[in-house]
């Protein structure tokens, strides 16, 4: 299971009640790993600087489950770029990078999600990740 839905929240999504910061605090709740990386890449975040990332390893499987989570749900990824005002790229199962929204049209942006940025960001230590 991706999330731990406190009943009150499942009410209001039955309801078609549900918020994007009912949602956001449910993610937060489930995956405080997953918050955390993202939240340290929207952080990261610096004028002149084309990207704040991330790119530590987690230090366990469960830990890496919940940042594939984050990343492979549409809703979640969603969810939360809408709530650090990014627009998050990522690689190789750790390497998680905030963009600003102006920049998904610029080069730097295209290439860190392009085929060849993923070749280039490979490693065999990082074959299993």
């Amino acid at each position: 299971m991706s999330l731990d839905v406190p009943t009150a929240v499942l009410a209001s999504a039955e309801r078609r009640e549900l918020d994007d910061a009912q949602f956001v605090a449910v993610v937060r709740d489930s995956l405080p790993y997953a918050w955390d990386v993202i939240s340290a890449a929207a952080d990261d975040q610096a004028p002149g600087k084309p990207f704040g990332e991330h790119e530590v390893p987690p230090p366990s499987e469960k830990e890496r489950g919940q940042l594939l989570r984050a990343m492979a749900s549409n809703a979640i990824r969603a969810a939360l770029e809408r709530h650090f005002g990014v627009v998050l790229a990522f690689q190789n199962c750790h390497r998680v990078a905030a963009f600003a929204p102006s920049a998904v049209d610029g080069d730097v942006y295209r290439e860190f999600v392009s085929p060849r940025g993923q070749v280039l960001n490979q490693s065999p230590e990082l074959r299993d990740c």
